[in-house]
């Protein structure tokens, strides 16, 4: 059973303006307005807990932020005609700057940003909370807020730098370098770690720890090259002795082992009798409670996206010579035939919707098995509770492989990449292997591109790691078919942003768009 839920609060958040107008009232008189918030600890824990919220929404975490990265990277295909028309643009490279996915993403993530900077810039009126209690909210809220930076910056590059909340209709502002985001967003990680705990109790399990906002660092490191910074904030995490790969690879995408060893941040749904909230901020009474991702991705749902056929083949098996099959495959993905529903039912081609896969030459149906309910359910065209993890310990060993080679320091690399493959339920032969020699740094590094892409695949990490190996270019070959070079680097500048933002020009845009 889950073992925490932290539950969302229905806030009234406006856009609260500071200017007078005789003709136009601009604030809402039966509202709560921010200037008239955050009195007390009570409310500034409110307002830290609706950040949150906004970040496990439908337009985000629940529903649009999966798919915005696995239709940017090389691990998915289109399930079938099924799969919406912005989304499939996005799968095949001819998204624009009104393609609404994207476009969700980014303001949703913006959305966050004011609720984090509004009780941040107003948390000084709050004297009745402990002066530790008060740090720590204010460091979540500032986790958050770099989070979303993060977010945004490594997938477009320089955006407006909004390090307070907006007060007036003209507050907008322009695009920052990226390099002055990833400035902001370092100052901040660095900052906040000493106020955020290494654990929690199980009341307040999801929240933002030190590990995680190490981590979060790291990845920021990692994406602008800077592999030495990004190996002290790994260290950290790893000499924590908070974190361990759990001994089954499975447990890390099930509802009933949620905030086990192996995560470092997860974000909390809850089952809620398939009752999905589908306002895009979070808000209301079932506020963020659960994700659609089951639903979405499902052998038995929509089937809206399935593993592609790269993906698929990049796994070692017996069939192409390989010392034995990935125990992982199986874990990753549903197969016709195989059992489902706790052993009770078994699966068909005609249950799953749409298209069917290549497999090393063999055309067959396979679907994503990772966060579905289907390992105990019937049905499957359901939302659920299953937690989305963000970081998890894994990642921090691949990428202490990765910052390791990139320094010269081979040896400990391949130590690395071989915890991950030695772990309980995978057992799989250590490197080298015969397919995977690690004498050289570009072996290793090929090495690295493999055990994470099937350790970690479907998990969100796939796209950002080939965004940042292609702009520093460590890419032997192109993984995206349609990548078209000074486009497809970045998404666009998102329309509803140029229109609206009087200080973003069509000038100011992306290449390409």
């Amino acid at each position: 059973m889950k073992r925490n839920i932290i539950i969302a609060a229905t806030l009234f958040f406006g856009l609260v303006l500071s200017c007078n107008d005789d003709v136009l009232e601009k604030t809402n008189p039966n509202g709560v307005t921010v200037d008239g918030y955050y009195k007390n600890g009570a409310e500034l824990t409110s307002g830290v807990t609706s950040v949150y919220s906004m970040l496990k929404a439908n337009n985000l975490v629940a529903r649009e932020w999966f798919f915005l990265h696995d239709l940017r990277s090389d691990d998915v295909a289109a399930g079938g005609g099924q799969l919406e028309t912005p989304r499939n643009q996005l799968l095949l490279g001819t998204h624009d700057t009104g393609n609404s996915v994207m476009g969700t993403v980014w303001l949703a993530y913006y959305r966050l940003i004011h609720r984090a900077n509004s009780l941040v810039d107003n948390s000084e009126k709050v004297t009745d909370l402990a002066e530790g209690d008060k740090a720590r909210l204010l460091a979540e809220a500032r986790f958050l807020r770099a989070y979303a930076y993060y977010e945004l910056v490594s997938m477009w590059s320089g955006v407006p730098l909004y390090k307070n909340y907006v007060k007036d209709v003209d507050g907008s502002l322009p695009r920052s370098t990226e390099a002055e985001v990833y400035a902001f967003i370092t100052g901040e990680l660095t900052e906040i770690q000493n106020a955020l705990p290494a654990t929690y109790n199980a009341a307040n399990q999801g929240r933002a720890t030190k590990g995680a906002a190490q981590m979060l660092l790291a990845r920021v490191y990692m994406q602008q090259g800077n592999y030495q910074s990004a190996k002290t904030e790994l260290m950290k995490v790893y000499d924590s002795n908070v974190y361990a790969l759990v001994d089954n690879y499975n447990d890390n995408f099930l509802e009933e082992t949620e905030f086990n060893k192996e995560s470092i941040f997860e974000v909390n749904f809850y089952p809620s009798g398939g009752v999905y909230n589908w306002d895009g901020d979070g808000n209301g009474a079932t506020a963020g409670t659960e994700t659609v991702r089951t639903q979405e991705y499902s052998a038995i749902g929509w089937r809206n996206v399935i593993p592609s056929n790269g993906l698929l083949s990049e796994f070692e098996k017996t069939s192409k010579g390989d010392a034995k099959t990935d125990p992982r495959y199986e874990d990753s993905f549903y197969f016709t035939g195989e059992k489902y529903n706790n052993g009770a039912s078994t699966l068909t081609d005609g249950q799953q919707n749409g298209n069917a896969s290549v497999v090393d030459g063999v055309t067959k149906k396979v679907s994503w098995q990772k966060y579905s309910l289907m390992y105990k359910m019937n049905e499957s065209f359901l939302t659920g509770g299953i937690n989305q993890r963000i970081m998890r310990f894994a990642e921090t060993i691949l990428s202490l492989a990765e910052v390791e080679n990139e320094l010269g320091n081979i040896a400990q690399a391949v130590k690395y990449l071989n915890m991950t493959r030695a772990r309980k339920s995978v057992s799989m032969p250590a490197y080298p292997t015969a397919k995977f020699p690690v004498s050289t740094k570009d072996q290793v590094f090929a090495a690295i591109m493999h055990e994470k892409r099937v350790e970690m695949s479907g998990e969100q990490i796939r796209n950002r790691d080939i965004l940042r190996w292609r702009k520093l270019n460590k890419l032997k070959t192109e993984p995206i078919a349609y990548f078209q070079a000074n486009k497809h680097e970045l998404l666009p500048i998102p329309q509803q942003e140029i229109d609206n933002n009087a200080k973003i020009e069509g000038k100011d845009q992306n290449p390409g768009y």
